[in-house]
């Protein structure tokens, strides 16, 4: 959900950005607590996109959200590729994101679980989920799922939204 009042342009992606795949660019806001996100994220990942996912963790709806997005990032510390999959399994399975859960998933990841537990607790970490949820407030984010083609909002049927770029098949 993105408000049309006075947004500043999304930026681009860059150094720190998660991004993965091969066609249009799409900049998504998203929060791993989010039933909508969650709901919409099998197929959206399936899209032949150029996906930049960014932090969205809404804490006044969902107050475990931030935790999550922390996870992720101290995940992405040791690897991205590991990042791709946590933010999968935790978008895929939403009812098991309890600390004890979210360690049995860096456990099976190969990851160190001491670095992780302490980077998701790091200033860096904290602050890189707070970039990115600035970032989408300063672009107009008013909820998630929330996405943009290069600056163009997706409207509030991201996944047609989506849909629609793969079609016109434009890059940025």
């Amino acid at each position: 959900m993105v408000s049309s009042l006075g947004s500043a342009a999304v930026p681009p992606p860059g150094e720190g950005d998660h991004v993965r795949g091969d066609g249009p660019l799409a900049v998504l806001y998203l929060d791993l607590a989010c039933p909508r996100c969650a709901g919409s994220w099998g197929r959206i990942s399936a899209l032949p996109l150029r996906l930049c996912v960014r932090h969205f963790p809404v804490a006044s709806k969902r107050p475990r959200s931030p935790a999550l997005h922390h996870a992720a990032e101290a995940v992405a510390a040791q690897s991205e590729p590991a990042f791709w999959d946590f933010w999968d399994s935790l978008l895929g399975d939403r009812a098991y994101v309890d600390d004890p859960h979210l360690w049995e998933r860096v456990r099976a990841m190969g990851l160190d679980l001491e670095r992780f537990q302490a980077d998701r607790r790091s200033e860096s970490v904290i602050a890189r989920v707070d970039r990115d949820f600035r970032s989408g407030i300063r672009a107009g984010v008013t909820g998630t799922p929330a996405g943009f083609a290069g600056t163009n909002p997706l409207g509030p049927d991201l996944e047609a939204g989506l849909e629609e770029l793969c079609l016109r098949g434009e890059r940025a």
